[in-house]
């Protein structure tokens, strides 16, 4: 097979796939309401549908990706596509709230293996100085299907009823695996293949239980506490996170071989842009919270008209994420990620100024803003953390970079939520937003650091 050939298959099955992730999450959002009223659920109950799903996939995906490294991106990915299809038709066809729950908790071990294999497969088939090309289109399809998703999904819960959302992901589902079948077993382009000394090592199966609590326990922790505050519950979690986050140094530090590698957590290549990735979701979700309730709420848009006023966001981070590719080789990697960063310090900062008053314009500025510094950052960042690894631990450093996104948005949240008190969230939008403001720019600080010259070859580690 031609290098062209395998490297557009590896892209079209790295795309859908993630693709098919983003489209599952946001849809589900807009059918909660009417899964709710057909299977007689409590709201915590169907809140949990999203919420065992999140704290899954958190939790295993540091350790899917290892198994990425071990057994093969390719195999791995094809795999959790399969489950992830699998688990789809089944809570299309639940007869209850709880196989619904139980099958979304599988289905984020699924979307946990299929994940950080997207990243994986395509650090093997690029040399490291191409990624970041095919990374910004995979960033701006994901800020696609992240818009697309819940209109789609509005417009088939509307007509065909919510179970029909669950069979959406099917086309891109088997589109997927036939790509990622369609590449041969073991093609890998020449510096990955330099790379690879030999097998990614054993699994260290109690650092991934370790691991895979703590992070468990964080995340329901962060997502509970909107709703709960700082009570019993996420007080105990954290600090039940925190425990188990000293014993996972502890043994890690022992053990021959590691899952997560002292030297790829020590890499200036990893670690910082991972750390403004964290920076840059949860800023934005954190400010996109309580504008969703003031949208609502305050300026009494139903959910409609309150999504056609945050399309700006979409459009720009679609545009932003293949346009940083560019940029990044003229002007280096490190001034688009800070300037990423002080767009959506600037978007943030809008969005507090914003009242009963504002406008069309003013709130589309706003979120154009934190779209357009969104999708320039998590473009970038994201190929520099992929390419700071080696080949053989591509697998993990693209779960670190899925966690982060999956540990930010909720973080964001949770800091807003912390910020508002007492208050309804679309009142208080004003400090959140503020808060939100002050996370990107201590964001900005740490990308003002980063390596960046205009050469992105690095030694992997």
């Amino acid at each position: 097979m031609s290098p062209r050939r395998h490297r557009g298959l590896v892209l079209t099955a790295s795309i859908t796939g993630a693709v098919l992730v983003a489209v599952d999450g946001t849809a589900l959002t807009v059918a909660q309401p009417a899964l709710r009223h057909d299977l007689h659920a409590s709201v915590a109950a169907v809140q949990w549908a999203s919420t065992g799903y999140l704290v899954t996939v958190a939790a295993l995906l540091v350790f899917a990706g290892r198994l990425g490294d071990r057994y093969g991106h390719r195999r791995v990915f094809a795999l959790g596509v399969t489950g992830f299809a699998t688990c789809s038709v089944g809570i299309a066809l639940a007869p209850g709230i709880g196989w619904l729950v139980a099958l979304r908790v599988l289905q984020g071990a699924a979307g946990a293996l299929l994940q950080p294999a997207t990243l994986g497969m395509l650090r093997a088939a690029w040399p490291a100085d191409r990624l970041a090309g095919p990374i910004a289109i995979r960033t701006a399809a994901i800020g696609l299907a992240a818009a697309a998703g819940p209109l789609i999904g509005g417009a088939l819960t509307a007509r065909f009823g919510w179970r029909s959302v669950f069979l959406l992901g099917l086309l891109p589902a088997a589109a997927a695996l036939l790509a990622a079948l369609a590449v041969p077993a073991g093609t890998r382009s020449p510096d990955a293949r330099s790379a690879t000394t030999g097998r990614a090592g054993g699994l260290d199966l109690p650092g991934a239980a370790l691991l895979a609590l703590a992070l468990a326990c964080l995340v329901q922790s962060l997502v509970t506490l909107p709703d709960t505050g700082w009570s019993t519950g996420p007080s105990l979690g954290l600090a039940t996170t925190a425990v188990l986050a000293l014993l996972l140094v502890r043994h890690e530090r022992r053990t021959a071989d590691p899952l997560l590698p002292p030297a790829l957590l020590r890499s200036t290549a990893v670690t910082p842009p991972l750390v403004v990735l964290l920076a840059a979701s949860a800023a934005l979700q954190g400010t996109l919270f309580p504008a969703t309730y003031y949208l609502q709420d305050v300026l009494g848009l139903d959910p409609w008209r309150s999504a056609l006023r945050a399309v700006p966001l979409a459009v720009t981070m679609i545009l932003a994420a293949p346009g940083s590719a560019r940029l990044a080789r003229r002007h280096g990697e490190r001034v688009v990620v800070l300037s990423g960063m002080v767009l959506i310090s600037a978007g943030a900062l809008l969005t507090a100024g914003l009242g009963s008053g504002s406008g069309t314009v003013a709130i589309g500025g706003s979120f154009a803003l934190l779209g357009a510094g969104f999708g320039g950052v998590m473009a970038t960042a994201t190929a520099m953390v992929v390419r700071g690894a080696a080949a053989t631990r591509a697998g993990v450093a693209g779960g670190l970079q899925q966690t982060v996104l999956n540990i930010g948005p909720a973080l964001g949240i949770a800091l807003a939520a912390t910020t508002a008190g007492r208050a309804d969230p679309g009142a208080a939008l004003a400090p959140s937003a503020l808060t939100m403001a002050a996370v990107a720019g201590a964001g900005s600080l740490i990308a003002a650091r980063l390596p960046g010259g205009r050469s992105p070859v690095r030694s992997p580690v």
